[in-house]
């Protein structure tokens, strides 16, 4: 079920969304993935073997790399990790496979600064405790 953003609060929308996530197994199944690949680390979080990844698509053509390193924020809010997470989505819908992959928040917890997309709209990450 998805809860229309203009009759619920943020949180029940997130609530919802975390109840629908998918499990290491079932993205990294999506994504193309082999179970020996994966490193789960928990229900949701996982590590790749990058070694095994990169042996068996070492006949395969290179993918394109987006890196967002620097961005000034807007006065909203949206910064690196927003940035990032829009060209993601907008990837997405227009028919790309694409993989966003959001390593570290910097500004938070150095600058005493809000971050970890947290207010970007309705666009968030969940669960976002182990991204902050």
């Amino acid at each position: 079920m998805v809860l229309d953003p203009t009759k619920h609060a943020d949180w029940e929308i997130a609530e919802e969304a975390e109840s629908r996530m998918k499990t290491v197994y079932e993205l990294g199944e999506k994504l193309g993935l082999k179970k020996e690949e994966l490193l789960p680390h928990g229900h949701y979080l996982a590590k790749l073997d990058y070694r095994k990844i990169l042996d068996r698509l070492k006949d395969k053509p290179d993918g394109k790399y987006v890196d967002v390193t620097a961005i000034s924020p807007t006065p909203l809010g949206a910064g690196k990790s927003t940035c990032a997470m829009g060209l993601v989505q907008g990837l997405g819908k227009r028919g790309k496979s694409v993989v966003g992959a959001i390593r570290q928040p910097s500004g938070g917890p150095t600058m005493n600064i809000k971050g970890s997309a947290a207010g970007g709209g309705l666009a968030q990450c969940i669960p976002l405790t182990p991204f902050s």
